[in-house]
């Protein structure tokens, strides 16, 4: 009996450990959750989409009266503003740079207002409500939730370079990229936005 139940113990402990087949268990499982959160968020953003379609989008000139003069030093050299707006779809690029030019932060918001705003960010509202998480030699890629906010971070070891992406509310989507900038510079940048004033 003994050997039956030692027998057990170590065939659990087998399962347990870091083999192919409890990792392709544990991948099924999150796939799973991922398939279950994906389709919650989408029952929720039917009545969103049907809101957020009918408003208006920011002008151009409201995003550039929005963006900031500088961030964390960081002053402002240049801007582009209306991008998409042959879509309809209001949107803004901007990029700062420190004095010395040896950081850089470029921010690129998308306003889900409109009939095809709403739709370009319901894409990444979906994705951000999927928990993922990766890492290799040269990267480290997640999910995360921060100030009530899901985001993606995504950061390159090698270079030290940052991207964020993240939806502000139901309507902004932002993507947020630091170039020699690690993830929490690169927060502390998107920190110092008030994303609030947009709305």
């Amino acid at each position: 009996m003994k050997k039956v139940f030692v027998i057990c113990v170590a065939m659990i402990m087998v399962v347990a450990c870091d083999n192919p087949v409890s990792k392709k268990i544990k991948e099924t499982k999150q796939n799973v959750q991922n398939v279950t959160k994906a389709s919650k968020e989408i029952t929720k953003m039917g009545d969103d989409l049907k809101e957020l379609q009918e408003m208006e989008p920011l002008t151009n000139e409201e995003m550039k009266a929005w963006l900031p003069e500088s961030i964390n030093g960081m002053k402002r050299t240049g801007y582009k503003a209306g991008q998409t707006a042959y879509l309809k779809i209001a949107s803004i690029e901007a990029t700062y740079k420190n004095e010395d030019k040896s950081k850089t932060f470029k921010i690129n918001i998308i306003d889900g207002a409109g009939e095809l705003g709403a739709s370009a960010t319901a894409g990444a509202r979906m994705m951000l409500a999927m928990d993922m998480e990766e890492e290799d030699e040269y990267k480290i890629k997640r999910t995360v939730e921060r100030d009530n906010m899901r985001a993606m971070e995504e950061y390159k070891k090698n270079s030290n370079n940052t991207s964020i992406q993240l939806m502000h509310g139901k309507r902004f989507y932002l993507q947020a990229n630091g170039t020699n900038m690690d993830v929490d510079e690169t927060w502390d940048a998107i920190d110092e936005l008030d994303l609030d004033d947009l709305e």
